[in-house]
């Protein structure tokens, strides 16, 4: 067996039916799906087993509640495939988007392969860079929050690379799949960004979901962790991943976050983060609520537009 596609689900009783429909119609031969029904209290886990009765090549996993990662482990340690890629189940795969992966992560001997992904409006996410790319380069993106890269989803992965990746705490339930990958790329895999969409990531289902200032401090304790063994150069990308988790919790009116958590960061500030950042840590938490709350708004109204991210200068190794 080629490819494991591990599909967590929970609740996803609108969306599962044509997320294996898709999947299970890819242009490939080796290739198996598992779906983990994570406790669903609707018909998800009904419907993936209908499938699976028709289909061989999907396998369905039934489980109590876990929270996602806890899915995803479990169809990772289930999992027969050489290859692993992960598939949220309101997506869903492109056309030839396992046979475009697999030749690529054989022909270039690498560990993951990311590629484009797109929209259901076929507005087309683009990290702009292309070929080998250095694994810092996307552990760096992702603290600074510019998203450009797939989290987890839709990556081609080495299998043995996950490995140990998915064993943190379920209270974190926001940022895990960014949480996840951070991991892996520590592990100073070879990458490489290819230059076609093989996702489709459906924007703007609803999710209400915010992070309480606890599960903010966890989630900080375990990257931090997980980030050691690149600590030195790392450190001020982590300092501002810090300071735009803070930028969130202002822009929610939770000013208290400053005094129960932030404060430590004050006099100990990296010269490398930007300044405007900077600035907004320095102003008190009400006094930078407006200037912060009119850039994020301002962030929605462009994310509703389009979403090509352009390059100029690819940074291809």
């Amino acid at each position: 067996m080629e490819i494991s596609v591990i599909i967590p689900l929970y609740n996803k009783e609108p969306f599962i039916k044509h997320c294996l429909e898709q999947t299970l119609s890819q242009d490939f031969d080796s290739f198996e799906v598992i779906a983990v029904d994570d406790g669903s209290t609707d018909s998800s886990g009904v419907l993936c087993d209908r499938a699976a009765a028709k289909d061989h090549r999907l396998r369905v996993v039934h489980t109590e509640n876990g929270g996602v990662t806890a899915a995803r482990r479990t169809g990772l340690e289930r999992a027969t495939g050489k290859y692993v890629m992960f598939l949220d189940a309101d997506d869903e795969l492109l056309p030839n988007a396992l046979r475009q992966s697999y030749d690529l992560i054989v022909s270039q001997d690498v560990d993951e392969v990311i590629a484009l992904y797109q929209n259901q409006n076929g507005d087309i996410f683009d990290s702009g860079y292309r070929g080998v790319v250095d694994y810092r380069d996307i552990i760096k993106n992702y603290l600074g929050t510019k998203n450009s890269f797939q989290p987890l989803w839709g990556i081609l992965f080495r299998k043995e690379l996950l490995e140990g990746c998915l064993n943190f705490t379920r209270e974190i339930i926001i940022g895990e799949d960014i949480l996840t990958h951070i991991r892996a790329l520590v592990k100073q895999p070879r990458i490489f960004c290819a230059d076609h969409s093989n996702y489709l990531y459906v924007q703007g289902l609803p999710n209400t979901r915010k992070k309480p200032l606890r599960h903010e401090m966890t989630y900080d304790q375990v990257l931090r962790e997980s980030l050691q063994p690149l600590w030195p150069e790392i450190e001020p990308w982590y300092q501002l991943h810090q300071l735009k988790a803070y930028e969130v919790f202002i822009d929610e009116q939770q000013f208290h976050v400053y005094k129960d958590y932030y404060h430590s960061l004050k006099g100990h500030l990296n010269p490398q983060i930007p300044l405007l950042d900077r600035m907004m840590f320095a102003l008190p938490p009400r006094a930078a609520y407006l200037p912060i709350h009119l850039y994020k708004k301002w962030l929605r109204m462009r994310s509703r537009q389009i979403f090509t991210y352009n390059n100029t200068s690819p940074k291809a190794q």
